[in-house]
């Protein structure tokens, strides 16, 4: 298989799973495991650079809404300072957890065991969490209280563990402190831009020596498919979940991580 299409296959892989509640860590890891996909140093911080093609579809999704938050936060808006602080607030416990534990977990829980164990305890949650007759008090993802983005961003910290899911972890986290679903789900968006900024910016200052101008291009192929990919999944996600909830992405993640552990058991 050739890089070009290797690199096709792990965007459309990041894009359709970056914000969806299922993990795209945790399907890059098994893509590579099972399908030789993303193999050597050079295709891990790969997975990781695309993931800026994915967040500038946030961006393109979101950029009159986000524009009037800066606006705003430099014109005296109330909101929007409080939003930004807010989304700062959630982002500081990922950067915390990082710098301490950062290395242990990358290299005691990155293994296929861990991520189909993980779908399959997220999944369940995602059916529970589903199940539960919640009282929404949140409408807007601009206007959480202070108190439940800190709560977030300390829920977003389980989704180091490869598999867990980031976007799953912060959506089911704003719904169980109040938030509607669209409102969670919308947070989470907002949240990945410096959480996934700093990720690439940090792994492109590590790998910035050993990248050739092949590596770019692979690189640029990637980001371009996860960046079309990323967009229409955000769009169908929120009309999705907004009406059908999470069955679906429960249940994809039960099947995944059954399938994944049988496999593993098999020895595959």
């Amino acid at each position: 298989m050739s890089d070009a299409v290797r690199a096709v296959i792990l965007g459309i892989i990041e894009g359709v799973t970056e914000f969806l509640p299922v993990s795209s860590t945790g399907h890059l890891l098994l893509a590579e495991r099972f399908f030789g996909l993303g193999e050597g140093a050079f295709w891990d911080s790969f997975t990781i650079l695309i993931q800026l093609g994915a967040i500038l579809a946030i961006v393109a999704l979101y950029f009159f809404k986000l524009w009037r938050v800066l606006i705003g936060m430099f014109s005296g808006d109330t909101y929007a300072r409080r939003f930004v602080i807010g989304v700062l607030v959630a982002f500081l416990p990922a950067v915390v957890v990082g710098l301490i534990a950062g290395k242990y977990i990358k290299g005691m829980l990155f293994n296929p065991w861990v991520v189909c164990f993980t779908l399959i305890v997220g999944g369940a949650i995602l059916l529970w969490v589903d199940q539960i007759d919640l009282k929404p008090r949140e409408h807007e993802a601009t206007r959480f209280p202070l108190l439940m983005y800190l709560w977030i961003g300390i829920a977003q910290c389980l989704a180091m563990i490869p598999g867990v899911s980031r976007s799953g972890a912060t959506i089911v986290s704003a719904m169980l402190l109040g938030a509607d679903k669209r409102a969670a789900a919308e947070f989470s968006f907002f949240l990945a831009i410096p959480t996934m900024v700093g990720a690439f910016a940090y792994d492109f200052y590590k790998s910035r020596a050993e990248m050739t101008m092949d590596h770019i291009g692979i690189i640029a192929i990637g980001f371009v498919v996860s960046f079309i990919t990323a967009m229409i999944v955000v769009k169908t996600f929120l009309q999705y979940v907004t009406r059908h909830g999470f069955v679906l992405f429960a249940w994809w993640r039960v099947i995944v991580g059954t399938l994944g552990l049988v496999a593993l058991a098999l020895g595959r």
